[in-house]
């Protein structure tokens, strides 16, 4: 079958291309900006990706088309599956039918953390011979790709509250059935679809309802948010960390080594990882791999191994002593805990964040308060094209061109300086070109 893919880079899309092409399909998709990883990823694969939309890439070989989330009505290629009655269906709802159907699901909801978690998890599964499957928004360095079938009887899926389609209005993970599901904390997020937290957690008591009384829902116990969820009504047995029956104790202040506590036994893990939150993704993804039988000594062993996830804090080089990161920045709760982690483990060096307002969310103004406060963590701020946060940032320089802040950072960056560079986007490739340009 020829399957094609409308909206193929996202984080989400490209992993439903990944397992769609290991099916045995022919695959072909379209998207608005073509760039990495995704993109490098579905060309190792010989996934044919047409940037930009167009009634032309329809060819008449194709079977279905899967529209992604960000497409909407006046797309021209959305338009042309219109017309010409192509059949479609949105990522999510094939997703549950042609792959999660198949096995017992591990899902990782939440606003923070989904992908690092989802990631820690599959690789546990991974590392005790279970061979999940799994499906990630992002790429887990153990792994190399965000998706994968798998030969085992699990999946593991990062379960996003954002809707399914503009023709399915639905959360993403309505669609997914879970038998394990992580509910890892709340915020406000998504400003563009859902009104207020209410709503959010409206779809997030849906998805409760879905998981059958023989699983197991693991919740963030300190997150009050989550609590009024679980009040509506859950149906299902609960475990809860951070604070609960899950409990972990740092034995370093960058959290690089910490002990794992569940009803008195206990296991250590030793990684390259740092921050508190890091520590509570672990926490969720051991008890979801012992709900699946892998003791809390096997999940330690395997998450000192854990190389954490493209675009989190990822080091990309060392220039002159001058060290890159590229992070994948939404929400300033997770600039905030990132550059916390960060802090704690350089103490007073320098810390340079350079951030591209990229998310709907982080778009709309809604969060400037938080925003300050987060970024205010760093000691020299980079806003690229948000005027309106400069007299709320003393210490922050607004530019309106990725070569004036490279000019700037090559111009006043100090050997043991650390640039963060935070956008969940591919900001104009600026990682790479900055590390070029550092090294000129």
């Amino acid at each position: 079958m020829h399957i094609h893919i409308l909206g193929i880079c996202g984080t989400f899309m490209a992993g439903i291309a990944i397992l769609a092409k290991q099916q045995g399909h022919m695959i072909t998709g379209s998207d608005a900006a073509v760039y990495p990883p995704m993109s490098i990823q579905l060309n190792k694969l010989g996934i044919k990706c047409y940037n930009g939309y167009s009634e032309a890439n329809l060819m008449p070989t194709i079977d279905y088309v899967i529209i992604g989330n960000s497409l909407s009505r006046g797309n021209p290629e959305v338009e042309a599956v219109f017309n010409q009655g192509l059949a479609y269906i949105s990522g999510p709802q094939w997703l549950a039918e042609h792959v999660l159907s198949k096995y017992w699901v591990l899902a990782v909801a939440g606003t923070h953390g989904k992908t690092t978690t989802s990631s820690m998890l599959a690789w546990i599964l991974e590392d005790a011979g279970l061979n999940p499957g799994f499906l990630i928004g992002g790429i887990p360095e153990n792994f190399g790709v965000s998706a994968r079938l798998g030969t085992g009887k699990f999946f593991v899926v990062e379960a996003d509250e954002y809707d399914s389609a503009f023709f399915d209005k639905r959360s993403k993970f309505i669609h997914y059935h879970p038998k394990t599901l992580v509910l890892n904390n709340l915020e406000y997020d998504h400003a563009d679809i859902f009104p207020d937290l209410a709503a959010i957690q409206q779809q997030f008591h849906y998805l409760v309802r879905t998981v059958p009384s023989t699983g197991l829902i693991i919740h963030n116990k300190s997150d009050i948010a989550i609590d009024y969820v679980l009040e509506q009504g859950c149906w299902t047995p609960l475990e809860s960390f951070v604070g609960g029956d899950w409990s972990a104790k740092s034995l370093t202040s960058d959290n690089s080594n910490f002990e794992v506590n569940y009803q008195n036994q206990l296991a250590t893990v030793n990684w390259d990882l740092i921050g508190q939150h890091n520590v509570d993704n672990a926490l969720a993804a051991i008890a979801s791999a012992n709900h699946v039988d892998v003791n809390i000594e096997q999940s330690c062993t395997a998450l000192s191994k854990f190389k954490n996830v493209k675009r989190r804090l990822e080091l990309r080089g060392i220039i002159n002593g001058i060290s890159v990161y590229d992070d994948f920045a939404h929400h300033p709760t997770a600039i905030a805990t990132t550059l916390n982690g960060l802090r704690h483990k350089v103490g007073q060096q320098k810390i340079i964040a350079i951030v591209e307002f990229r998310s709907n969310t982080m778009k709309m103004d809604i969060h400037n308060n938080q925003l300050v406060a987060a970024l205010n963590i760093a000691d020299e701020i980079i806003l690229y094209n948000r005027f309106n946060l400069s007299e709320a940032l003393p210490n922050a320089k607004t530019f309106d061109n990725v070569e004036f802040i490279m000019d700037h950072v090559v111009s006043t960056a100090k050997d043991s300086d650390h640039v963060v560079i935070m956008s969940n986007g591919g900001f104009e490739n600026i990682h790479e070109r900055l590390l070029v340009r550092l090294n000129d």
